[in-house]
């Protein structure tokens, strides 16, 4: 019997027995083909992501794949959501695991992965060690852009949902640094910063 936990515009993520199922739905307003390449896409690319970040990262085992559901059989990571408990950490923690959250995110951009929705919504917390979830807008790229608007997301979801701590991402871009093959990735997210502000300030 389904359990679902979580329903979303594209996908809904159900419990069956102790193992988690991601189904990818179909939309019955397109075209069966279209509908069906816009569901295989993404269902084999996240498998391909999740088999690859294996070791690397702190992600879900990936059990398998059935490209004719479109679905993904994977365990449960029985942690807390890192969103719901920021505000619980003290200061000295909360420095402690954002460094750690960019020590783990250069790991993933340093084999070609960038996650399409970094936020602390997709960070899970479980005896003391992040787990990343939900690379449905992931994608292979060695491109530096790709990598810098990685954390753009992710910076602009800690000044939006959680401004009352404004050095996180400071503290994220310490753990990032500490890292082989993060400086033009920082160079370029700066750089883009800067020509943006120029840009408003010529523009007023």
């Amino acid at each position: 019997m389904k359990k679902i936990l979580y329903r979303g515009a594209e996908a809904i993520i159900y419990k069956v027995g102790d193992k988690l199922v991601k189904e990818r739905i179909s939309k019955t307003y397109r075209h069966p083909v279209i509908d069906k390449a816009k569901r295989l896409y993404p269902t084999r690319k996240e498998f391909k992501i999740l088999t690859k970040l294996q070791g690397i990262l702190k992600v879900p085992k990936i059990y398998s794949v059935d490209e004719t559901t479109m679905t993904l059989v994977m365990e449960p990571i029985n942690g807390k959501v890192l969103k719901n408990i920021v505000d619980s950490f003290s200061s000295e923690e909360l420095k402690t695991i954002f460094i750690q959250l960019g020590k783990e995110i250069v790991k993933m951009h340093n084999v070609n992965i960038v996650h399409g929705d970094l936020t602390t919504a997709n960070i899970l917390v479980k005896d003391k060690e992040l787990y990343f979830i939900d690379f449905g807008l992931g994608s292979f790229s060695n491109k530096i852009e790709d990598k810098a608007v990685d954390l753009r997301v992710l910076r602009q979801a800690l000044e939006s949902k959680h401004h009352i701590h404004p050095s996180l991402f400071s503290f994220v871009l310490e753990g990032y640094s500490t890292t082989q093959g993060s400086k033009e990735v920082i160079q370029r997210l700066y750089s883009e910063v800067e020509t943006r502000g120029r840009y408003k300030r010529k523009n007023k």
